[in-house]
């Protein structure tokens, strides 16, 4: 059997099994499967698989016609142009989050302008937390645009921390960003200067309506957010008035319907300059905002 015929038998299954994105995902377990690029793919359709791969292939086929998440069969997702280890403990990294690392940039040249300072960015002198940190995509795709940044990234799960600290020696910044198990923001010290996070946000009573992929296969802890799935943004909003120093940022993720519950837990005198980003789709993703420069009303 040649790549070509492979390909074709394995779009032909995936499709058949209603599997989301056929194409690319037969395309993606071959390369894998191969060790090859994808230009490779379409430049050698008369190679020859050997028996192993092509048994090898037909596992992965089967595997993710049941279900099973492309990401977990390869182990990877590219993020912000990096790209990443994935294994069942963490959350697959979206392209709607990087809207977040996109926020939270354009504030900070923003807040470097008005300082009346070039807004080129090394991140000097910046301390920045990714609450939930998962993967460690952010955190790591932030440390990689702001070189001279302190950052430290957070999860609840162990599980999770152990993939977040190999993809940040992955990527030559486990030296940059520091890992800690904690649940939310825990340090009442206010030392942040810019404060990231995508946080479960996904009701337990939307549950059944998700794709068996992520309702299957993805860990709970990073999907749940309660029973409507915005409950965790009103303590994550609390603990950062008190995290972030005064002109600091918060920018959260949304999900998909979260903006109307999130949005009020701003409109206090601790928060100024709010804003919404949509995503490509329309959907509001992300939420920014500045913390007062004046005295605090509440500790």
């Amino acid at each position: 059997m040649d790549v070509r015929t492979a390909l074709k038998l394995g779009v032909t299954q995936l499709r058949e099994a209603n599997i989301p994105s056929f194409t690319l995902a037969a395309e993606l377990l071959l390369l894998h499967t191969l060790v090859k690029e994808r230009t490779w793919l379409y430049a050698h359709p008369e190679e020859l698989v050997s028996e192993a791969d092509a048994q090898q292939f037909q596992a992965l086929l089967t595997r993710r016609a049941a279900g099973e998440p492309t990401q977990h069969l390869t182990g990877k997702q590219e993020f912000w142009g990096l790209e990443f280890e994935v294994t069942p403990d963490v959350l697959i990294p979206r392209p709607e989050t990087e809207h977040v690392i996109e926020v939270a940039l354009d504030r900070l040249a923003a807040r470097e302008i008005r300082a009346g300072r070039k807004p080129t960015l090394t991140g000097d002198g910046l301390q920045i937390i990714d609450v939930g940190t998962g993967s460690g995509c952010i955190a790591i795709a932030l440390a990689k645009e702001l070189p001279a940044a302190r950052i430290v990234a957070t999860d609840i799960s162990p599980a999770a921390l152990v993939v977040a600290r190999r993809n940040a020696t992955r990527h030559s910044v486990e030296d940059r960003v520091m890992f800690r198990q904690f649940s939310l923001l825990t340090q009442p010290a206010r030392e942040y200067d810019l404060i990231v996070s995508n946080p479960p946000y996904i009701g337990h009573k939307e549950k059944e309506t998700l794709m068996r992929e992520v309702r299957d296969h993805e860990p709970e802890l990073a999907l749940y957010g309660g029973e409507e799935g915005y409950e965790l943004y009103a303590d994550l909003i609390a603990q950062a008035v008190r995290s972030l120093v005064r002109g600091g940022l918060l920018i959260l993720e949304l999900g998909h319907n979260s903006l109307p519950a999130v949005r009020p837990l701003l409109d206090l005198p601790n928060w100024t300059s709010i804003g919404v980003t949509n995503d490509l789709a329309g959907i509001p993703r992300v939420i920014a905002a500045e913390r007062t420069r004046a005295r605090p009303t509440v500790s």
